[in-house]
């Protein structure tokens, strides 16, 4: 028999002895490269020819592993990280290694080993390592960062159970921190002084110290006062540097109420202790400085209600101030009173009317009058303190309600409503709804009746008039009576409806410039009459009046103040009325009982005149003065 083998595998490396059938390698097998072969073996018997083949056998070759591969790490080296107050058996890192050998076989089966630590202190052994699964664990308390922060551990690796091939590798521990140190205050005591009344004011800086890694949240300052600000009256902060406190003022202190604080400070840090630490205190003592505190006002605002009508020297109210210091006196003044309306009593603060109230003023807003009051004590550098006056003016019907619209145009023919309308400056209490009626002759010529809101006057000539200037007369009266006579100067042109056009030639709006200066000059000239006349009347009456005092009396009552204002010291002490010798101190110069007359040409008698007359009186003498301009009115 004849042998031979063929297939992918039969090139060489395996060959058969053709007589005997046996199977050789003709070179060493490597299973880490290839671990199966495969081929086929014919046989043929050779003294016969053309005998028939025997069957092809198919030949699998296994290679056995042998333990030609030590075990690999899988890097080298292995880096971690372990906090310095790690437990006992804390995981810190897992190293492993690989072997080529077949894996089914001890000769890939690898443990692991210390072979030793670097360095050795404060004990050795401080790690140790599982030999299966190669983890390494915190072994032996006394991690210390601050003393010990890197160790390198020398490891080995060992197949076939630890007893074949070994490789040996590192392991780079980094002991990380934590907070095993407790800050600790440089000083025991600390001393401080703060003047009063001072908020933010800086107290004191207290440094610290802290073994732990700098910058961070184990070293990293946080202070708090645990005791004697019960009130709040402190603040503590950490500073920029994180291992420094800042206790600063958080409100003004007062020397009148307490002298000395006594502050007990603790320090921690921003992470809790690792470990059970004490925790480091400070005293500190803060002295407050004595300073002059203004007077204060209670209440800062004052508001107070008041008719506005109140009689000069009337009382408001009584705005005082307290002084913190006790034992000083304070006084007071006016620091603003824009319309100059009060006075105050610089011993007692009483505030009291000057001059007469107008809830209607400028000076008045929402119906509030509103003024500053000053108080200052009697230090040698005095200190003031203000308050504010709200007065709220009640009102009262001290305005009579007019009409805006002085001037219009109308057609005398079909004339359009005109829309006049009312205001008063009273409040609306005293205002709308207002009531108009017609007086005189416009009664004649015009109707007026109210709008439906009742605060406008709808007025409507209802004949035709010629062209030409007219006064219209109208009493408005307000929701209590108050009422006047308001005089409107109606244009009447010649057209017809709500298009008002005057013809040229007609003064349109008026009587034109030259007229009116000749009206006004004759206006002006009743009115000098009508002073002479009072004159006259006031000289024969016969009644002998008290004369004004002379004029040492007046300088007795005049004060010189080197203040704008003219002070607040004097201002109670004189009366008014000595430097006012007006109408209001001479009743007699006004007659109830004479009225203006008028002499119509046709009754050539003298009657009490009313508005139409006086229009007539004035347009006569216009006539007159046109044609002489030296001619004096007519008069009764």
């Amino acid at each position: 028999m004849e042998y031979k083998i063929t297939g992918e595998d039969a090139n060489g490396l395996f060959v058969i002895d053709r007589n005997t059938g046996q199977l050789f390698v003709t070179q060493p097998l490597d299973r880490e490269r290839k671990s199966q072969y495969m081929f086929d073996v014919h046989t043929n018997v050779a003294a016969m020819v053309n005998a028939p083949a025997e069957p092809t056998m198919a030949v699998i070759v296994n290679v056995l592993d042998h333990n030609d591969n030590k075990p690999v790490f899988t890097q080298d080296p292995f880096v971690a990280e372990v906090a310095e107050a790690s437990a006992i058996d804390f995981e810190v890192i897992t190293i492993r290694a690989t072997d080529l050998d077949d894996p089914n076989t001890d000769n890939a089966e690898v443990r692991y080993t210390i072979l030793s630590q670097d360095p050795k202190f404060p004990h050795n052994y401080l790690f140790a390592i599982n030999p299966v699964s190669g983890v390494i664990r915190v072994h032996r308390p006394g991690l210390d960062r601050e003393n010990y922060p890197r160790y390198t551990l020398e490891v080995e690796a060992a197949d076939t159970k630890g007893e074949g091939l070994t490789v040996k590798g590192h392991v780079h521990l980094t002991v990380t921190d934590s907070n095993d140190n407790a800050p600790a205050f440089e000083m025991a005591q600390y001393k401080a002084s703060v003047r009063e009344n001072t908020v933010g004011a800086l107290v004191v800086r207290m440094s610290v110290t802290d073994g732990d890694e700098r910058l961070s949240p184990a070293w990293n300052a946080k202070f708090q006062i645990v005791a004697g600000d019960r009130n709040g009256q402190f603040a503590v902060e950490t500073g920029p540097g994180k291992q420094e406190g800042i206790i600063t003022t958080w409100k003004g202190l007062d020397y009148e109420t307490t002298k000395t604080y006594t502050l007990l400070v603790t320090v921690e840090n921003e992470i809790p202790f690792a470990t059970r630490l004490p925790t480091a205190t400070a005293t500190v003592v803060v002295s407050v400085e004595d300073v002059n505190e203004a007077p204060v006002f209670r209440p800062t605002i004052q508001v107070v209600k008041r008719k506005e009508d109140l009689a000069v020297g009337s009382y408001i109210v009584q705005y005082t101030a307290t002084d913190p210091e006790r034992s000083q006196k304070v006084w007071y003044k006016i620091m603003k009173d824009p319309a100059r309306w009060l006075s105050v009593n610089p011993d007692t603060g009483l505030i009291r009317v000057k001059n007469g109230m107008d809830r209607e003023s400028l000076y008045v807003q929402d119906g509030k009058y509103t003024a500053l009051i000053m108080a200052y004590d009697d230090d040698v550098s005095p200190a003031t303190g203000t308050g504010t006056l709200e007065i709220e003016l009640e009102d009262v019907n001290d305005n009579i309600p007019s009409i805006n619209e002085r001037i219009m145009k109308v057609c005398n023919t079909e004339s359009a409503p005109q829309l006049l309308s009312v205001t008063d400056s009273d409040g609306p209490d005293f205002a709308a709804p207002y009531t108009v009626s017609l007086m005189g002759m416009s009664k004649n010529n015009w109707t007026a009746t109210m709008d439906a809101t009742r605060t406008g006057i709808i007025l409507t000539l209802i004949r035709a008039l010629p062209m030409g200037d007219y006064d219209v007369v109208l009493r408005v009266a307000d929701n209590h009576g108050q009422e006047q006579d308001n005089v409107v100067m109606a244009t009447v042109c010649d057209c017809t409806g709500n298009e008002v056009t005057c013809k040229v030639g007609i003064r349109e709006g008026g009587i034109g410039l030259p007229g009116l200066l000749v009206r006004s000059g004759a206006v002006l000239l009743l009115l000098l009459l009508a002073l002479l006349l009072l004159i006259f009347i006031r000289r024969r009456g016969g009644e002998q009046n008290e004369p004004l005092p002379p004029n040492e009396d007046i300088r007795d009552h005049i004060y010189y103040n080197d203040e704008e204002g003219g002070g607040e010291d004097h201002q109670d002490n004189y009366d008014p009325s000595v430097l006012h010798r007006g109408p209001d101190n001479r009743p007699e110069v006004f007659r109830s009982d004479v009225m203006p007359c008028f002499m119509p040409k046709a009754e050539n008698r003298p009657r009490p005149a009313n508005p139409e007359d006086i229009g007539q009186f004035i347009d006569d003498n216009l006539t007159a003065a046109d044609r002489d301009p030296l001619a004096p009115p007519s008069h009764c």
